[in-house]
Parts: C-alpha cells; structure tokens; sequence
C-alpha cells in the first residue's frame, strides 16, 4: 500500500463523515418540527421511547445527535432520566440502518436492477438532484432535501474512496499479518472502541471496517469483536458532550455506556463459548460488507431485547456510578441543544410559555391582593418576579445565541416572537410587584379609599386581569384570532385610567381624596396602563408570528383611522362592557 493510497483512505474518511454530518444536519432541519413533536408526546413507556429512539436516529442519521439532545433535555429539565432508556436503545437499533445502506458498496451483479442499488451508480444522480435544488429550489426545506442528497452523495463517495485504497492490501503480507494480530477478540474490542472513540463516528468506523472487508482478509472473528468495540467508542461523544452539567444529565451518558458495556460482556462470553465448547470454523470465514450489516443489526438488536426488561436497572446502575448532589442545581435551557434546533426552539417556547403563565399569575394575585393585602401573597408576588427575572436574562442570552443557527421560517418566528416578548412579561411582573407595595403602603398607612374610587379600580382591575388572561392564551397558543383583541382592550383600558384620573383630580379639587392618597392611587393607574401597553406589544408579536404579510405599522395605522372594521366591532364591545355604568366624578 502506497502513501498515495494512505492518502486516499484519509480523504476518503474525510469525506465520508463531512457527508455524514451534512446530511444529518439537513435531515434534522427537515424532520426537525415533527421530531419536536414527537419528543413533546413522549410518555415513560419504554416500548414508545424504544420506536421513537429508532424512528428519529433514521430520521436524522445520527445516534450521538439523539443522545447529545438527551443530555441537553435532561440537564434542562425537560424530561426525566427514566423516559431516555428506551430511546437509546431505539437509537442503537436505529443507527443500523446506515450500516445496511453502505453494505450497498459490495453489491455486484449483472442485472440492472441491482446494479441502480450501487453507490457508483445512483449517488452521482442524486449529486446532481442535490445541487438543482440547492440551485432552483425556492422553498428552505427543498433546499435542505438537496443538502441532504448532496451529503449522502459525497458520503458514499468517501466510502468508494476508501474501499479503493484498501484493495491493494488483499495482496499484502504485511496487511495478513497485521490482521492475525486482530485474531485476539479483546485486541479486536479495543480497536473498534479506540477508532470510534478518536473519529467520533460509529458509522464511519463501521464504514472503514466495511471497506477493508473488501480486501477479503476480514472474518467473521475479526469483525464480531470489532463491532462491538465500535458501539462502546460510540459513548465517547455522549461522555464528552455531559462534561459541566448535572449529575442527572451525566447518568444519561452513563445509561448509554453500560447499556453497550454490559451487551458487549455477555456476547463476548458467548463469543469465548463458541470458541471452547462448539465448532467455530464459520468464525475463519471472509465476512462481506452485508454481513457485517448483519452482525452489527444482530448485535444491537439482541443487547436491545435483553436489557429492553431491565431499564429500570440501568438507572439504579447510573444513579449508583454518579451520586446525587448535595444541593440541586436550577434547570434551565442547554446549549447542547442547539444541535437539535427544532427541539431547542421548541424548549425555549416551553420555558417562555411558562414566563407568560407566572406573569399572568403575578398580575391576578396582586389585582385580587390590592384592596386586602396579605403578606404572604406580597412575597409570592416578589418571588414570582424574581423568577421571571431569571428567566428573562437566560432565555434571552439563549434566545440570541440560538437565533443564530440554521432554521425553518416558522422556527426563525417562533424566535422572533419570544425575543420581542420576553422583555414586555418580565416588565409586567415588575408593575405587579409595583401594585403590591402600593397596597401593602395602603395598608401600613392605613388609607382609606372612597367607594367611588374602589368602585373605578375594581372596574379597572377586572379589564386589566382580562387583557393579562387574553395575552397569556394568545402567546401560549400562538393564536392570531385572541391576539387581535388585545388592542382594542388595551385602547378601553386607556379611556378608563383617563377618566380615573379626571375623576381623581375632581375629588382632590373637591377635598374628598388627600394627596397621600393620591400619589397612591397615581401608581397604581400608572401600573395598570403600562401593563396593558406591554400586552399590546406582545399581540403584535404574536400576530407577526402568524404570517410573513403582517405589518405592525400597517396595522396600528388602520387601528388610529378606523379602517380595521373588527377592530371597531370589538371596542364597542369592551366599550360597552367596561364603559357604561363608569360614573363620572
């Protein structure tokens, strides 16, 4: 073997895992929405978790993507260690079926049929289908089917690749020799972990295997081994990826590593059976690319049927391996995963619609706390603010950092909303928090509010608590129909602070109401509007999110001249409802 055929193999391995990595890549963006989906409806039923392990490893092409997002959910909180077991075992079996697609290479036969299922002879068709749509296609998941092609393409060309620089090696001693080295089962274990473990990549490494297979010098005892080594080294990434989060998050990879280390055990001990007991000779037979696929599926498979009754085991084992910590750590989002950005947006709507659903509920208790403080529902107010704080400086960071990768146009307006909306919910908790001390000063001062103030408030309140309610649906349910009634609440909820205000100034004029009073009463109509200005922009960022079309200025412009008709219709019908029995002072 020539340095130019080393050359040769190295390129070729290169371009088998860049291929490898861009079609995954595109395949996720193009099963990203739905593989959201899925995850969301998953239950603790290891049956389920096992299908949706297998169905979204061939979806994306990549079991250490699947198991870097399950670190990256479990550090965030987002799913219990319990529900991953069944997925990295479906990943497991999944990932075989890459293995089955590059056995392709070593079909040969004369008919034509079976000639198109060559690499050689459809990857360079779907090359060039790739590249017109990359080229021509308008439409962003068209352009991601052609990356997708483009990369399958330019994997199987590394995988010709390298099995052309390893066919001088069928006629060289040295290479024999080398392999009768291999012979050694635990040897062949260490190499297929080493290789896996350095590249990063169980299907490239399965790949070089299925290329030297080739040479005709690879058997069944050599292969066996190897393969299994391979599914060990394949925990390298899921090992390095729980570097700096929890512990419980770290167990996912522990899961993943001895689900593999305990069905490479038992099947070496099988393997050292045959040697003993029963006639091994078919372990001195050449093995092809195909049978290696058989082995490998085999493999997983079986570890899978054997360890499926056992998952609760494999989390007693990680939760004994990584002790719990003596205080637990606050989940949040995880920059692992931004690998999956479908399911990370999709994480970021949950966390924001959690911050919309506290918000709502900081507003109602310090609306119903107003008039009868209590201190223990002041603080739970102060601690409601408090965690929307929080929640607003990391999901914002996140937010931003996210923004910044590969995604569908719904997904950059899922991002779009949530960045334009975090700021106005964590402003709303803050004049929460502000009515709260404005009816705690009410009661510490002890002072008395006239009837007809407390009937204007009360008025007030109850529109205010409705624009909050409606908001938080709006945002949670993306629902373009309840934001288009925030406005005109919001433009009613103006004319009753203004008439608060004429009618507040009237009673100080007439000497009913005291300026201690009064600056009180100013905070709190202060509060109110300022809390339904911040809805009215969270209503248009929902309704932005509805449809590229939507133009905010556009909108607010026919909202001022009166040209939006059902805008009309619904502040008459708010007018009606708040406005008609409001006295005037």
């Amino acid at each position: 073997m020539s340095i130019f055929s080393v050359f040769t193999l190295l390129g070729g391995l290169a371009f088998f895992i860049y291929g490898m990595n861009q079609m995954s890549h595109s395949l996720e963006v193009i099963a990203g929405e739905k593989m959201e989906a899925v995850i969301n409806r998953l239950t603790s039923n290891r049956f389920l978790g096992l299908l949706l392990g297998c169905v979204i490893t061939i979806a994306i092409q990549s079991s250490s993507a699947v198991t870097v997002m399950l670190v990256g959910l479990v550090n965030s909180g987002l799913m219990d260690l319990s529900n991953t077991v069944g997925i990295i075992m479906g990943s497991n079996i999944g990932t075989t079926v890459t293995a089955w697609i590059m056995s392709l290479i070593g079909v040969s036969s004369d008919n034509i049929l079976v000639q198109m299922l060559k690499p050689e002879s459809f990857a360079p068709l779907l090359a060039f289908i790739g590249i017109a749509l990359i080229m021509l296609a308008k439409l962003p998941k068209r352009k991601e089917i052609g990356n997708a092609f483009v990369g399958f393409a330019v994997l199987m060309s590394g995988m010709m690749m390298m099995s052309s620089s390893v066919e001088p090696l069928a006629d060289s001693p040295a290479f024999t020799k080398l392999l009768t080295a291999f012979r050694n089962p635990l040897l062949g274990v260490l190499t297929g972990l080493v290789v896996t473990a350095v590249i990063q990549s169980s299907a490239a490494s399965i790949g070089m295997l299925q290329a030297l297979s080739m040479t005709g010098g690879i058997t069944y005892g050599i292969a066996i081994p190897i393969i299994m080594g391979q599914n060990i080294g394949t925990c390298a990434t899921a090992i390095l990826s729980s570097i700096g989060v929890n512990r419980n998050a770290k167990r996912v990879a522990a899961i993943h590593l001895s689900f593999n280390l305990i069905g490479t055990t038992v099947f070496m001990i099988i393997y050292y059976a045959l040697h003993s007991f029963l006639d091994a000779s078919f372990l001195n037979l050449r093995v092809t690319p195909v049978e290696i696929a058989v082995c490998h599926s085999i493999f997983n498979i079986s570890t899978t049927i054997l360890l499926l009754p056992f998952s609760k085991l494999l989390v007693r084992i990680a939760e004994g391996v990584i002790k719990e910590e003596t205080a637990p750590q606050i989940a949040f989002l995880d920059e692992r995963l931004f690998k999956t950005p479908a399911i990370a947006v999709g994480k970021c709507d949950t966390f924001a619609n959690e911050m919309a659903e506290s918000t709502k509920s900081a507003v109602h208790l310090a609306i119903e706390n107003y008039f009868d403080y209590e201190e223990s529902n002041g603080e739970t107010v102060g601690e409601l603010e408090s965690r929307i704080d929080t929640y607003e400086d990391r999901l914002g960071t996140y937010l931003i950092k996210l923004s910044g990768g590969k995604h569908t146009q719904r997904d950059k307006r899922r991002i779009a909303k949530m960045l334009h909306s975090i700021g106005d919910w964590e402003r709303i908790s803050d004049y929460a928090r502000d009515l709260t001390k404005s009816a705690m000063e009410i009661k510490e001062k002890n002072l008395e509010i006239s009837e007809q103030a407390k009937e204007e408030l009360n008025t007030l309140s109850r529109a205010v608590a409705e624009i909050v309610s409606v908001t938080t649906d709006a945002f949670v349910h993306s629902d373009a129909e309840l934001a288009a009634r925030v406005e005109p609440l919001e433009q009613v909820i103006d004319l009753l602070v203004a008439k608060c205000r004429g009618n507040h100034i009237n009673r100080l004029q007439e000497g009913v109401c005291t300026l201690e009073r009064g600056f009180v009463l100013a905070d709190t109509l202060n509060s109110y509007e300022r809390i339904s200005d911040h809805c009215s922009n969270i209503a248009i960022a929902v309704l932005e999110e509805s449809g590229e079309e939507f133009s905010p200025h556009q909108y607010m412009q026919q909202v001022k001249s009166g040209d939006n008709a059902l805008f009309q219709k619904r502040f008459l019908e708010y007018q009606t409802q708040y406005l008609a029995d409001f006295s005037e002072g």
